[in-house]
């Protein structure tokens, strides 16, 4: 008899143009070989250039879904991406503390793609009282962590470097651009790491911050400690940019080849 699949729960948005979001999480967890489950918290209307509509679901629903999952399946870990609302951060949280998974990875949706901010600050509050109390781990962008800290947005490694020390640890803090490379900045306490990778010539990344926090949960769940699910996640983020940077699969930022390895 073939061994169960571990079992992982994403509460995230829908993306319709199957890039982002839940959809990303899914394919990133079926090609690392784990069972995956969903809550969905908004639906949007996108593609590879715009987000033309956003509907959020009731946050009692997106509760009432997360007990529906793990009342019957049960998981071993929760990563959460695109909430978005206080009232939606506020029914995740409470659902998560009563269910006290061994791996929660919290990918906190701040801003979007040009870097502006989706949301009023109560939201960024809301993640730093509510979430990030219970979280394995954080994935914040730089961007993002600025907003986490309630500090001025960085404008150099060493500024990114104190707003992730300006976090609960423990904290990545993702997507620093650095000539040819990009830098991740990893805060698993009092130690600061820096973690390099190259850099892709490709506008095919939109997906890459959710499929980088579901590679983690998933490493988390099968079995590795924190520092080196975040390597294996990010090695295998990585090949999966690269492997997508010559599609053309839209007019815009396009997507990941999440099952680049079973080619």
């Amino acid at each position: 008899m073939m061994p169960e699949p571990v079992k992982l729960l994403t509460i995230a948005g829908s993306d319709s143009g199957g890039a982002a979001g839940l959809q990303a999480d899914l394919k990133t967890w079926t090609a690392l070989g784990v069972y995956g489950m969903s809550a969905v918290t908004v639906v949007t209307a996108q593609n590879s250039v715009q987000v033309a509509g956003v509907q959020f679901l009731p946050a009692g629903f997106v509760a009432q879904q997360i007990d529906a999952v793990l009342s019957d399946y049960g998981a071993a870990g929760v990563k959460t991406g695109f909430l978005g609302q206080v009232a939606l951060i506020e029914a995740v949280a409470e659902r998560l503390a009563a269910y006290a998974l061994p791996h929660v990875v919290v990918d906190p949706v701040l801003v979007n793609h040009r870097g502006e901010p989706l949301f009023a600050a109560d939201v960024a509050a809301a993640y730093r009282a509510l979430l990030l109390p219970l979280a394995t781990l954080a994935t914040p962008n730089w961007r993002e962590a600025a907003l986490l800290a309630g500090r001025p947005r960085p404008g150099s490694l060493p500024e990114v470097v104190a707003v992730a020390q300006a976090l609960p640890p423990p904290v990545l803090v993702t997507g620093w651009a650095a000539g040819e490379e990009m830098v991740d900045v990893f805060c698993p306490g009092r130690e600061t790491h820096l973690l390099h990778a190259p850099r892709h010539a490709t506008t095919n990344t939109h997906g890459s911050g959710d499929t980088l926090s579901a590679a983690i949960t998933a490493y988390l769940a099968l079995g590795q400690p924190l520092f080196q699910a975040i390597h294996s996640a990010r090695s295998y983020t990585g090949r999966a940019i690269a492997r997508a940077s010559g599609w053309h699969l839209g007019a815009g930022h396009g997507p990941l080849d999440h099952l680049w390895h079973h080619a």
